[in-house]
């Protein structure tokens, strides 16, 4: 693999300086909040420093003369307990580690401030790339991404602008795919079952797209439930079955994941309620789980391991900004 190519000029301490109209060996006070200053003079640095995007540079300051490699790149993912995010790094880690390249990976447990955090934290030790999941994020990660001069790939999705290079899929176009595979299998009394919709902004899409293609065909959802929480099978099931009390005439349920709608299978084992004949589930995903049950699970493939292959190939600067690997719809036995 090339050497991965920034997309412009890091801001320096000298840049933050300038900015502050004060000297670099103030500006380095400040920083360290060591040694004298004025007040008025901290916060002239502060607001440079926010204002540039400047984070300190970590391996000058600690790793100076170690001889560690510069080869780098700093990966926050919103979690590891989702195997699709495990999937992901097994697909990136396995195109870089062949290079020599070494991820630094952060948790951002889905909290845009806690990745905020995790992003200047790791550009503090000069990754050669940083690697972001989604596409939206607070704008300070905006302002330190496009501050950092490193390439930066957004991965898992394709429904807005990016940063820099973005691979992934269309979370809408998955969504109005499902609504379209229940409509036409002539299921009319749909509900959605996820988690919170304010935490996983992908599963708002693909909700968005789901309900455009039902309005499409004249269609609306007959009720939804949202779980507080992590997706989970229990929560699922919960879901599922808090749904039939308010909804007893439901003919199918879009779930968020498979996770939830292996929940949601359970349930309906427990109530004897015959699947797809009295109700259909359809997920999202396209878990090895899914493929196993008695009935596969009707649901959505997504390509984990090829975004994150396709998200190391894209830190080589020579390859198109933006990839959409599209999806597969599996039919399965539940919908």
């Amino acid at each position: 693999m090339d050497d991965i190519q920034p997309p412009g000029r890091l801001v320096t301490l000298t840049d933050v300086a300038r900015a502050a109209g004060v000297g670099e060996s103030t500006v380095s006070r400040v920083l360290r909040n060591h040694g004298s200053y004025s007040k008025r003079a901290g916060e002239r640095v502060a607001e440079a420093v926010a204002r540039l995007g400047y984070v300190p540079n970590r391996l000058a300051g600690n790793l100076a003369g170690s001889g560690a490699s510069a080869q780098l790149v700093g990966v926050v993912i919103p979690s590891l307990a989702n195997v699709v995010f495990p999937d992901l790094l097994r697909g990136l880690t396995a195109s870089l580690d062949a290079e020599g390249i070494q991820c630094v990976i952060g948790v951002s447990d889905y909290d845009p401030d806690r990745e905020e955090a995790l992003v200047a934290a790791l550009l503090s030790w000069r990754p050669a790339a940083l690697l972001l999941t989604g596409l939206e994020h607070n704008p300070g990660t905006v302002a330190l991404a496009r501050a950092g001069s490193v390439r930066v790939v957004e991965m898992i999705d394709t429904d807005g602008d990016g940063i820099d290079a973005v691979v992934g899929f269309s979370n809408r176009a998955v969504g109005a795919a499902s609504a379209r595979h229940l409509a036409g299998r002539g299921y009319r009394r749909i509900a959605y079952l996820g988690h919170d919709l304010a935490v996983d902004l992908r599963a708002g899409k693909r909700l968005a797209g789901f309900e455009e293609a039902l309005a499409d065909v004249g269609l609306a959802l007959l009720g939804r439930e949202i779980r507080p929480g992590p997706s989970s099978p229990a929560s699922g099931r919960a879901g599922l079955e808090a749904l039939l009390a308010r909804h007893s005439d439901l003919d199918a349920v879009y779930f968020s994941n498979d996770d939830m709608a292996l929940g949601g299978y359970f349930a309906c084992l427990s109530a004897g309620l015959v699947v797809p004949g009295r109700i259909a589930l359809f997920g999202f995903n396209g878990l090895d789980f899914a493929a196993a049950m008695p009935q596969p699970l009707s649901t959505v493939r997504t390509p984990r391991l090829e975004i994150g292959r396709q998200a190391a190939a894209c830190l080589t600067g020579g390859g198109p900004k933006r990839i959409d690997l599209g999806y597969e719809l599996i039919e399965g036995a539940t919908a």
